[in-house]
């Protein structure tokens, strides 16, 4: 089985920075696209940035120029580094990894991580 982590949420006041982390881990054989989302009381979950394999970002509508989405293959893990916090980039923040796994990558799985909370006061 595989699974995705994230770490990195915090209660910050304005201004203030955060760097999310988010690690696949278990059998892994190749990891494809992984996702940053957001989800906010009363809202469906929605995307703020797509990192594919060749580390390319597709930016979201909720993706802000203070943030910067990127990867690093070789630790199976995407980063968000959030900069000049404000309130409204509060919310719990998701990984979504799409990951073939098993000894010969036969198996895929899409998974979701328990998310993590970024709580930005005034």
């Amino acid at each position: 089985q595989v699974q995705v982590v994230e770490s990195g949420g915090d209660l910050v006041q304005a201004g203030g920075s955060l760097r999310l982390s988010c690690t696949a881990s278990g059998n892994i054989f190749r990891v494809d696209d992984m996702a940053w989302y957001r989800q906010v009381p009363g809202k469906q979950r929605d995307l703020v940035a797509t990192i594919r394999s060749n580390g390319e970002t597709i930016y979201a509508d909720l993706m802000e120029s203070r943030f910067t989405a990127s990867r690093d293959n070789a630790k199976n893990t995407i980063y968000l580094q959030m900069n000049s916090l404000k309130p409204e980039d509060t919310g719990h923040y998701y990984c979504n990894a799409k990951i073939y796994w098993g000894t010969l990558g036969w198996k895929f799985d899409e998974v979701w991580g328990q998310g993590t909370l970024v709580s930005v006061s005034a």
